[in-house]
């Protein structure tokens, strides 16, 4: 049986693309997934302010050697749960990440 070389050319992609959809399977579709989360670094400072509606935390901090930053006084974002606990004037370590130009607080304890 002669088959035209048109049916064999297309079993040929049809097997192709079936063998390369499996290599795929476990790799993320979506383009905001496949992006890798920024590594966290890590500071201490002190609580300059607070505003829990923009959750929000201001601290003055000391250099941050991760991101090559020397001290300053800076918002983070933060979660209502992370303020728990915390006032103006308490000395905190905490971790952050940054994404784009947005710092978040990913842990912070005095």
């Amino acid at each position: 049986m002669k088959f035209p070389l048109v049916v064999v050319a297309s079993l040929v992609a049809a097997f192709s693309v079936a063998a390369h959809a499996e290599d795929m399977s476990g790799m993320p579709m979506d383009g905001m997934q496949a992006r890798q989360q920024a590594p966290a670094a890590s500071a201490e400072g002190v609580i300059k302010a607070i505003d829990p509606a923009r959750h929000t935390v201001t601290l003055a901090h000391g250099p941050v050697p991760a991101l090559q930053w020397p001290p300053m006084t800076m918002g983070f974002a933060v979660t209502d749960a992370q303020l728990a606990g915390l006032a103006v004037g308490d000395n905190v370590v905490f971790s952050f990440r940054m994404e784009g130009s947005k710092a978040t607080i990913v842990s912070i304890k005095k």
